[in-house]
Formats: structure tokens, sequence, C-alpha cells
């Protein structure tokens, strides 16, 4: 699978997620600071959710030092569905039941072990629970009326 991945700042969890991503045979672009880019929470988190809503990449991970400005800033452009994951369980529920496509996460809170673990959580929904397709439905309405930011 093709994932962005950005964060405002390079940590040794940023590094980790990488390669993480990486070992597990997806295709990873790194943006922000992690990549070589001097970008702030929020240039990070429109550009890399920009790569989702195009296309140029089916999901992503973005950090910061709490998630929640990259959740927030991700939140805007149309066609993500970011959701800020402090455990295994809360990912598996974003994919499961709201079909979110970027994962945020703290780069204060989230530990090694936790970020594996919620890791394999999101990984492991290939498709939103069948009978959240209403719910899933309205919000991408409510994206396309939105428009482009």
């Amino acid at each position: 699978m093709r994932i962005a991945f950005g964060a405002d700042d390079r940590t040794h969890l940023t590094d980790v997620l990488i390669a993480e991503l990486q070992v597990r045979g997806h295709r990873v672009s790194v943006h922000g600071p992690p990549g070589g880019e001097a970008l702030g929470w929020a240039e990070v988190a429109c550009a890399v959710g920009e790569l989702v809503a195009v296309g140029a990449a089916e999901q992503a991970v973005l950090c910061c030092w709490t998630g929640t400005g990259v959740t927030i800033a991700a939140n805007k452009v149309p066609g993500v569905r970011a959701a800020l994951c402090h455990d295994a369980e809360t990912a598996r529920g974003a994919r499961l039941w709201n079909d979110a496509n970027v994962l945020c996460l703290s780069l204060r809170s989230t530990s090694e072990a936790v970020a594996r673990e919620i890791l394999d959580a999101w990984l492991a929904v290939d498709a939103p629970d069948p009978s959240e397709k209403a719910n899933i439905a309205r919000v991408r309405m409510q994206d396309a009326a939105r428009g482009p930011l």
C-alpha cells in the first residue's frame, strides 16, 4: 500500500514508524522534517492530506507533539478522515466504523510498543463495517459540499 508519512519533527518515534511501515511492505513517502523538509504541523498535515485526497497515497500517518494539531489540519482537506489514536482499539474502530484514512499520533505520549500495536490494529482493517455505510456517505457528502480549501 502507498502510505504518506508526515510529522513536524524528526524523533526516534518517527524513525521507528517509518521503518515499521517499510518492513511491513508498504511504499512510504516521507514529508516534513523526517523527510528533510522544513514544514510546521499545519503545512505537513495539509500536504499529506492532499496526497490521500488525490489518491497519490491510499492512507497516511501524521504526527505532532500532541497529535491534535495534525488531526485538525488534515481534517480540513476534503476527502480526509483523520483520527487521533492513543491505543489500538481506537485505531481499529476509526478504520472499521469511520473509514478513517489518516492515522494521527502524539509524539509525546506514544511509546514504540503502543505505536506498533496501533499500526497492527489500523492496518488489519481492510474495509469499513457495512452497517456504517450511510454514516460514512454523509461525511463524504459534507466533504464534497465544502469543496477544496
